[in-house]
């Protein structure tokens, strides 16, 4: 026995007067409760029992290190107990980021109503569009929103995000509908990047990619902006359906060149590989799948093109 066992064996025989009965309760052989006993006294240099043929008490010795033991192994047991309780309660700090545009719209009600369900959880979010180790940041869970490249990080999928192509009603009586991907070169595109040199869409035509190059009127790295622009009849956006969804669902805008629609992201929740996984980062985690399961909110609009 190591030495924690040890102490237990001799606590045990000490508070039954017995090697055979706290045998019985260890699960163990007297063999081995008598062995433990004897290599505490060897390591301590004490006799910590007296034995006779009736019973078995404890020495002076033994009687203080009997009680000291006690108060040794009931903090041991409170310790074990609060941990065990840590990992199958969510309590604590869960510390989350996201993408700046899809955690201000989606993830903001969702972590409040997570926190509802979890009063005894303290929550952290912080949103940015930059990609960040979770490990090195002490982060809990990551939402992203993309193609996920391979990384040593786990991954659950969360929901799917559609790539639509959208314009206002306002500019497509101005500038015409396109009905061929070819014809976007004689629009005004709202471009998504750094840069608007020599800008290209990905889109699909009859399930083969395809490569489209387009003329921006307007480029940002910032998806909100584009989404203004297009609002304001500048031109027609290429963004995620959780951005603009709403305004396609309310007829603020009309989809464009639908069959054309390019592939989908997905969006999923990230977490650094552990064999215990928190029970606040699982439970965190279910909660958003659950949440965000079937036809997520943000596709909840009419799938009819334009044109």
């Amino acid at each position: 026995m190591d030495k924690l066992e040890a102490m237990r064996a001799f606590a045990k025989v000490v508070a039954l007067g017995s090697y055979a009965e706290a045998a019985r309760v260890l699960g163990v052989t007297r063999s081995a409760v008598s062995k433990a006993v004897m290599e505490l006294e060897h390591q301590l240099g004490a006799r910590l029992l007296d034995r006779t043929t009736r019973r078995v008490g404890p020495t002076e010795a033994g009687l203080a290190y009997y009680e000291r033991c006690l108060d040794v192994l009931a903090r041991i047991e409170e310790t074990e107990l609060q941990i065990s309780r840590l990992h199958h309660e969510p309590k604590g700090l869960l510390r989350i980021n996201a993408p700046m545009s899809f955690g201000a719209l989606y993830l903001g009600s969702a972590v409040a109503e997570f926190m509802a369900a979890y009063p005894d959880l303290r929550m952290e979010l912080s949103l940015t569009d930059r990609f960040i180790d979770p490990i090195e940041e002490g982060v809990d869970v990551t939402v992203r929103v993309g193609v996920l490249s391979d990384s040593s990080l786990i991954s659950r999928r969360l929901a799917s995000a559609r790539i639509v192509l959208a314009a206002s009603p306002a500019y497509l009586d101005r500038h015409g509908t396109p009905t061929r991907p070819d014809e976007l070169a004689r629009h005004r595109c709202l471009v998504y990047g750094h840069t608007s040199a020599l800008p290209k869409w990905h889109l699909q035509a009859a399930g083969k990619a395809i490569t489209t190059p387009v003329q921006a009127s307007l480029c940002s790295n910032n998806g909100d902006v584009l989404r203004a622009a297009a609002l304001a009849g500048h031109g027609i956006v290429n963004l995620p359906t959780f951005l603009i969804g709403g305004d396609i669902a309310a007829g603020r805008l009309k989809l464009v060149l639908a069959a054309n629609e390019p592939p989908p992201l997905g969006v999923y929740a990230l977490y650094a590989p552990n064999r215990y996984l928190a029970t606040k980062t699982r439970v965190f985690i279910d909660f958003l799948s659950e949440r965000f399961s079937g036809t997520p909110e943000w596709d909840r609009f009419p799938q009819a093109s334009a044109s």
